[in-house]
């Protein structure tokens, strides 16, 4: 099966349903060309009809289809004030927002070919932006989904004003209805459109697959590799230095993450639910979570309020400087030794309460995802204890320190995210639905260059060097297939004026960067208070968020 028909959202062995057209945007007055058409005038919503209470959060009960306000042409989102944040537990209704109009897709979670997890988590979310990146023809989609309409406008009250996922990730007053970027998919000169043409073509996708097989090829004599040295250091009769063990397993670590972080870009089917966990293999993300947060909230909205990526290392910034990489160090490996089991069972119990029919369309499909974190955290775990009892407890955690590291700064190296912070305290109004979503992606992403040889860079750089094109087109199953089509990406993008620049050295251009702003600034207390150096880090106030930044590792829930 190629890789579209894995993803597109049309079945072949399912009847055809009756379509019906979409209605036509009204119209804006300007001449089609690359500049997208600003916002219609929005206009007050007919009023909310009477209805029954909403059903609680995930419950399967159906939403009422038959309130049909007059809704004339479609438009999107109208700005309207959000409601205020509700408590955990709050009822809201069975809706995915499209294109500013509701739909219930609850009967279409198990029958997604792109997996149940995808559908199930972007309930009470606006899916306008990830169905028209994520799929080679959004036109079949809206189509498709057309059977679930419940033939009204989207609400406030519609959209989870945390996007259901932990109120830590996002600014304290983020709020998923006003925050969500509206970016507008109508023109068809837009950037993404030009690069699809091409890379769609059938010729291509063969090319594509072959690169996506070998890919695969590597990724599995990585793991071999990876147990290999292991064992080659444990196993007295080998005698493998630490000198070389280290370097070896730290390289043979990022590489397999840069593997899994391919395979939570995929469709979440079959044994790519369990295999997408090896993400995990470097010490630093949660797979069962980061599944949502990297490739449903960073990939579409790439540095807009719900891109969680700005944030998920700015929490260490409260920490004293000279406290940051011991107690931070500390924080991972509580994660590692009970964190991480604590989180995966909260999310276990938390789907229990939810309801698993929701989520991932029965329990029979949600508990492959569960069985992959579990397991690639108890393989993390056996080795922790197998080198303690050899022995070897500190060469295991001098790789373990040098892996989480650039690991972590890898994560935030490919995007200018220590530039943003002083656009973010300005506050920036952003009109999103005027921007080239693709434009975007290539302006605000780096391509990293660690030895200079690409194939070898998207290993090593955990699958991060070919960074741009992954933006541009993060439905593609592996990082060779991103080198292959960086030209088509380039050639469209510089007939739009976009200049392609140079791949940033990790080590040279961004680490050193990286360094000074997340551990050589004083903490957000210091500089708040103008305290000096020893200050900073005698305070009481200091003393007592090191305290519980380190016991929040060993907990999990709150830190993942």
């Amino acid at each position: 099966m190629s890789s579209e028909q894995q993803i597109e959202l049309i079945s072949p062995s399912e009847p055809p349903s009756i379509e019906r057209e979409l209605p036509r945007h009204p119209p804006t007055g300007e001449p089609i060309n690359r500049e997208l058409p600003p916002y219609p005038p929005a206009r007050e919503l007919p009023p909310h009809p009477p209805a029954a209470p909403p059903s609680p959060v995930g419950s399967t009960a159906a939403v009422d289809r038959s309130q049909s306000p007059e809704t004339g042409n479609r438009r999107l989102l109208p700005a309207r004030e959000a409601p205020p944040h509700p408590a955990d537990g709050t009822p809201l209704p069975n809706v995915w927002i499209y294109d500013g109009y509701a739909y219930d897709l609850t009967e279409f979670i198990l029958q997604h070919p792109g997996g149940q997890f995808f559908i199930g988590r972007t309930k009470n979310r606006d899916i306008t932006t990830i169905v028209n990146i994520f799929h080679p023809n959004p036109e079949k989609v809206k189509r498709r989904i057309q059977k679930y309409a419940l033939d009204r406008e989207a609400r406030p009250e519609d959209i989870h004003p945390k996007y259901n996922a932990p109120p830590f990730l996002f600014k304290e007053d983020f709020n998923g209805w006003t925050d969500t970027p509206k970016y507008s998919f109508e023109n068809k000169e837009q950037l993404l459109y030009k690069i699809k043409a091409r890379i769609n073509k059938p010729d291509f996708q063969q090319q594509i697959a072959r690169q996506d097989s070998l890919f695969d090829a590597i990724g599995i004599l990585l793991f071999c590799a990876y147990l290999a040295t292991q064992w080659a250091f444990l196993d007295a009769n080998a005698q493998l230095p630490a000198y070389l063990f280290i370097p070896a397993i730290v390289i043979l670590r990022i590489a397999l993450s840069g593997v899994g972080h391919y395979l939570i870009h995929r469709p979440q089917i079959g044994i790519n639910k369990v295999l997408a966990n090896i993400f995990d293999i470097n010490y630093v993300p949660l797979a069962l979570v980061v599944t949502d947060g990297h490739t449903l909230l960073h990939h579409p909205y790439t540095q807009s309020e719900v891109d969680i990526k700005k944030s998920v290392f700015t929490a260490i910034l409260e920490l004293p400087r000279y406290y940051r990489i011991p107690v931070h160090s500390f924080h991972k490996i509580g994660h590692l030794v009970a964190g991480m089991f604590i989180r995966i069972a909260d999310l276990f119990l938390l789907t229990f309460k939810i309801g698993a029919k929701d989520l991932y369309g029965s329990w029979q499909f949600g508990v492959p995802h569960f069985l992959g974190s579990l397991g690639i955290h108890l393989l993390l775990l056996t080795e922790l204890v197998l080198f303690t009892l050899n022995g070897a407890f500190g060469v295991w955690l001098i790789q373990f320190i040098i892996t989480l590291w650039i690991s972590t700064f890898m994560i935030v190296a490919s995007h200018d995210f220590e530039h943003r912070d002083a656009d973010d305290e300005a506050d920036i109004e952003i009109d999103w639905s005027k921007k080239d979503w693709a434009a975007e992606q290539i302006r605000n992403a780096y391509d990293l260059t660690m030895i200079g040889n690409k194939y070898l860079d998207c290993f090593l750089s955990a699958g991060l060097s070919p960074h741009r094109v992954h933006h541009v087109l993060p439905q593609q199953r592996s990082g060779f297939a991103n080198i292959l089509s960086e030209s088509i990406v380039r050639e469209e993008a510089e007939k739009f004026g976009i200049k392609w620049v140079e791949p940033k050295n990790f080590f040279i251009e961004r680490l050193p960067r990286l360094f000074n702003n997340y551990l050589a600034v004083p903490s957000r207390l210091a500089k708040e208070n103008k305290f000096g150096i020893i200050k900073e880090h005698i305070h009481p106030q200091a003393l007592a968020k090191t305290l519980e930044y380190a016991i929040k590792g060993w907990t999990g829930v709150g830190s993942i």
